[in-house]
C-alpha cells in the first residue's frame, strides 16, 4: 500500500485487513488485523537506496482488477456501490473497478500523478491481470461506455476484453505524456494493444512470444520457472505454500528455462529479460524469504546473463559450493533443497568451515 495524499482513505481504509485465511482454508480466518503501508518519505528512501547500487525501482499500480482495498476505501469508484471489505482471503474478486465512470478514470489518473511524482523510472506497471468482466457485462454505466467507444465482440475479444483495453490505452497515453512508459501482464494482449507497451508473459511464455513476434517488448516471467513462492522440493516437507502448487519448483527447472525459445532472431530483441516472483502471502518472516529466493535466484541470474552456448548445469551446480561460502559470509538464509536437505528448519551455517562440518557430519555428497 502506498501513501496518496489526494486519497487518503486508500491508507486509513485499504491497508488494513480485519484477519486472514488460515493455511488453506478460504472459510477461515485468524481474527488478527493486520496491514500497513509505505509512507511516501519511505518510498524515497527506497527509491534512493537502489539508485544509489545501479537498481530503478518500477512501481506496480495493479488496476483495474486486485482492487478490493480501494474499493473499500471508496466504493463509489465500483459497479455495484458496495460496501466492499478488505479481503482476507487470497485469490481473484469479481468486484474491480467501474471503468464506465470518468471519476473512476480521474482517480487512477490522479494517482498516477503521485505514484510518477515518487518513482523517476521509466516505466509504470500498471498490472491489468486477472480482471473477472462479471460486473462489467452487468453494469449499465460499463455497458454505457462500451457502445459508446462502439465495441463489439469478435475473434479478437469480447467488448469487455475491449473496455480492458480502452482503459489500457487511455493510461498508456496519459503516462506517455509524462515521458513514461507501461508495462502490464499478459491479459493486456486481449484484444487491442497499442504500440509502445511491455507484455509481462507469467501465464507461461505464450503472452512474451505473441508480443515478440509482433513487435512488442516483452519480460519473461513465467509461473512454470518464475514464481519462486512454490515450494522448491516435494511440498509435504517444504514450509507452507500455494496449495494449488503439486509439483516442486527445483533450482535445475528454473536454472533450465530459456526465455528465447521459438523465437528468431527479429522476435528476440524484444524480450527485455526475465524476472521471478516472489508472492509473500505464505512468507512471514525474513528468514523465510531468503530461503525461497536463494540459490534459485542465482539461477535466475544465469538465465538473464549467461551467453546461451555456455550454459550448463552441470557447471552451475559445481559452482554452488563457492555461492554457499559467500552467502554464509553474508550471512543471509538459504535452502539446500538440491543438496538433499530439506526444509526450513535446515539452519545454513555461518562460515565456510561450520559448513563444511555440517556436511561431513550429515553425509552429504556436494
Amino acid at each position: 500500500r502506498l501513501e496518496v495524499k489526494k486519497y487518503p482513505r486508500l491508507t486509513e481504509v485499504g491497508a488494513f485487513r480485519n484477519g486472514t485465511m488460515v493455511g488453506h482454508d478460504f472459510s477461515s480466518n485468524d481474527g488478527i488485523r493486520y496491514g500497513g503501508y509505505y509512507t511516501r518519505e519511505q518510498i524515497r528512501e527506497v527509491v534512493d537506496y537502489a539508485w544509489d547500487r545501479g537498481i530503478t525501482v518500477i512501481p506496480e499500480i495493479d488496476l483495474p482488477g486486485h482492487m478490493l482495498g480501494a474499493l473499500a476505501a471508496y466504493p463509489e469508484l465500483g459497479c455495484t456501490g458496495g460496501p466492499y471489505d478488505v479481503w482476507t482471503i487470497w485469490g481473484v474478486s469479481d468486484d474491480v473497478l467501474c471503468v464506465g465512470k470518468e471519476k473512476t478514470m480521474k482517480f487512477l489518473e490522479d494517482v498516477l500523478d503521485e505514484v510518477c511524482g515518487l518513482f523517476p523510472s521509466e516505466y509504470i506497471h500498471i498490472g491489468g491481470d486477472e480482471c473477472p468482466k462479471t460486473r462489467w457485462e452487468k453494469c449499465p454505466v460499463c455497458q454505457a461506455k462500451a457502445d459508446e467507444l462502439g465495441l463489439k465482440s469478435d475473434e479478437k475479444g469480447t467488448r469487455e476484453q475491449k473496455l480492458q483495453n480502452y482503459v489500457t490505452a487511455r493510461l498508456q497515453n496519459y503516462l506517455a505524456a509524462k515521458g513514461r512508459k507501461i508495462i502490464g501482464w499478459d491479459e493486456i494482449l486481449e484484444g487491442e494493444l497499442a504500440p509502445g507497451a511491455t507484455v509481462m508473459s507469467w501465464r507461461g511464455s505464450k503472452g512474451g512470444i505473441e508480443a515478440a513476434k509482433h513487435g512488442f517488448d516483452a519480460i519473461m516471467t513465467p509461473y512454470t520457472h518464475m514464481y519462486f513462492d512454490y515450494q522448491q522440493a516435494d511440498p509435504a516437507t517444504e514450509p507452507l505454500g500455494p496449495g494449488y502448487v503439486k509439483v516442486p519448483l527445483t533450482l535445475e527447472k528454473v536454472y533450465s528455462f530459456d526465455p528465447y525459445d521459438q523465437l528468431d532472431a527479429d522476435a528476440q530483441k524484444h524480450i527485455l529479460g526475465v524476472q521471478a516472483n516472489l508472492w509473500t502471502e505464505y512468507i512471514p518472516s525474513n528468514e523465510h524469504l531468503e530461503y525461497m529466493l536463494l540459490p534459485r535466484m542465482c539461477a535466475l541470474s544465469e538465465i538473464q546473463w549467461c551467453n546461451r552456448d555456455k550454459k550448463n548445469y552441470t557447471r552451475f551446480d559445481a559452482s554452488l559450493g563457492h555461492t554457499f561460502e559467500i552467502l554464509d559470509a553474508m550471512g543471509v538464509n538459504y535452502s539446500l533443497d538440491c543438496r538433499g536437505l530439506i526444509g526450513l528448519d535446515r539452519k545454513p551455517a555461518r562460515n565456510a568451515a561450520e559448513l563444511a562440518d555440517y556436511m561431513e557430519k550429515n553425509k552429504v555428497n556436494w
